[in-house]
């Protein structure tokens, strides 16, 4: 803080204020803070999962809002397509095998691999597509 003389010298403040006097809105007058020892209920916090399960067991009125019935409209944005090979993000579709893929050496890995292989791969990406 600025001393009382040098403020009347240079004419920056005119009046100096006790803090202590000022009523902030945002403050709690009769706030006192007090020490770990003294807390004992400290909030736990809780994940989703055990949110949506404690509003399933109670019992809620058919137009009450939880997290289990808000329905979110679909996405307007393209999913996005990893790469079968490494999980990266795929920019690149085999035309033959329907696999996607990032790089040129996943797509020379792609090239040698058999058919029950790639299979396999659609298969576990859910994209049932039988190759010939």
């Amino acid at each position: 803080m600025v001393p009382e003389e040098n403020v009347e010298s240079t004419g920056q403040i005119s009046e100096i204020v006790d803090w202590n006097k000022v009523h902030v809105p945002f403050k709690k007058p009769n706030f006192e803070l007090s020490s770990r020892e003294d807390v004992k209920n400290k909030k736990q916090w809780k994940n989703l999962k055990q949110i949506i399960n404690q509003e399933q067991s109670l019992s809620w009125p058919e137009e009450a809002l939880t997290y289990g019935s808000i329905d979110a409209p679909p996405s307007f944005r393209p999913a996005k397509k990893y790469s079968d090979i490494s999980g990266l993000e795929a920019t690149y579709t085999d035309p033959q095998t329907k696999m996607h893929y990032a790089t040129t050496d996943e797509f020379k890995v792609i090239r040698k691999l058999p058919g029950d292989i790639v299979g396999g791969y659609l298969t576990l990406r859910r994209a049932n597509v039988q190759l010939q």
